[in-house]
């Protein structure tokens, strides 16, 4: 099983007959589910995860004080704290008196704030254009076993859905950075005799490239160190992982390799393009990315965010 699997599990042998047993009076204002950081919220974990933050567990989310207060709070806690020490041959952590970083009690608000810096899920335009996309990926992951209030689900929507001027502003600065580091500068560090040079601009291609494809399927990109696998779970993506994967490993001093990889570069390029195109996001008709990309920013409607640089929402 794996660690979402496990805390499902878990949840339904221990949590909820404990909740239902000995919280009925606040159950219809809690949430539970397991959502964050973490390869196991993701279901990416194996036996090398488990070798830190890893056990048998699950959030209780709470909406503010107004509605569950302290003392109720408090006792949910230690309730949370008496359920059983293992499960699956696992051992859960010792935690402190207010439960631990990923599972346990958590304010429905506190979890948000942690996450995206917004409490109700509200973000201004300027949040919304800086925010990297592994952060909003933590925010929406995972599985909500159970939402009885809809607080916590209600502010999880809000945040799977980014605003189309937002995406188009994200999806314009991927794409100039695509051209200028696989359509431009790749072969250029080549020419001047700079191999690592030239696999840097492949690398920041290949991120470029990668956070265009999850846009365009209008999901997040997560944490890098997931980002292949996430992209490998995506319809229809084999082939572009293979080429992408090619990129990455590929020699650089091998002059027959830099062909292919410049070719490899031209068809993601171009694959690109034809995506644009179906979706009706750009005017441009050529294989430069940087005019689809000028293209794409075009189709902005809020004048503000459509001129702002072009870049400004492009991740690390």
């Amino acid at each position: 099983m794996n660690g979402l699997e496990i805390a499902k599990g878990y949840f339904e042998e221990f949590g909820k007959p404990m909740l239902e047993s000995e919280f009925a009076d606040i159950l219809p204002f809690l949430a539970a589910g397991f959502v964050g950081s973490g390869s196991e919220h993701y279901g990416f974990d194996d036996e090398i995860s488990r070798d830190h933050d890893f056990e048998p567990g699950f959030c209780i989310f709470l909406p503010d004080e107004n509605v569950v207060d302290r003392k109720s709070a408090f006792q949910l806690e230690r309730a949370y704290a008496k359920l059983p020490k293992e499960y699956a041959g696992i051992t859960r952590q010792r935690m402190s008196p207010v439960g631990g970083n990923r599972n346990g009690v958590i304010r429905t608000a506190e979890f948000y704030m942690k996450a995206v810096g917004s409490e109700n899920g509200r973000l201004s335009t300027e949040q919304w254009l800086r925010l990297p996309d592994y952060a909003l990926a933590e925010a929406v992951n995972g599985e909500v076993f159970f939402d009885n209030y809809g607080e916590f689900s209600n502010i999880r929507e809000q945040l799977i859905c980014m605003p189309d001027d937002i995406k188009l502003k994200r999806l314009a600065g991927n794409l100039l950075v695509m051209a200028q580091s696989g359509q431009y500068n790749f072969v250029r560090c080549m020419k001047h005799g700079e191999p690592e040079s030239a696999q840097l601009a492949c690398v920041e291609f290949i991120n470029a490239a990668m956070r265009t494809i999850f846009l365009l399927q209008d999901r997040y990109m997560p944490y890098y160190k997931w980002s292949f696998r996430a992209l490998r779970g995506l319809a229809g993506t084999k082939d572009i992982s293979e080429k992408l994967s090619f990129l990455l490993f590929g020699d650089n001093r091998d002059d027959a390799v830099v062909g292919q990889k410049y070719d490899i570069i031209e068809e993601i390029a171009a694959e690109t393009i034809t995506r644009l195109q179906e979706r009706q996001l750009t005017e441009a008709i050529c294989g430069d990315l940087e005019k689809h990309a000028y293209s794409v920013n075009d189709k902005i409607a809020d004048s503000t965010v459509r001129n702002m640089n072009i870049l400004i929402a492009v991740g690390d």
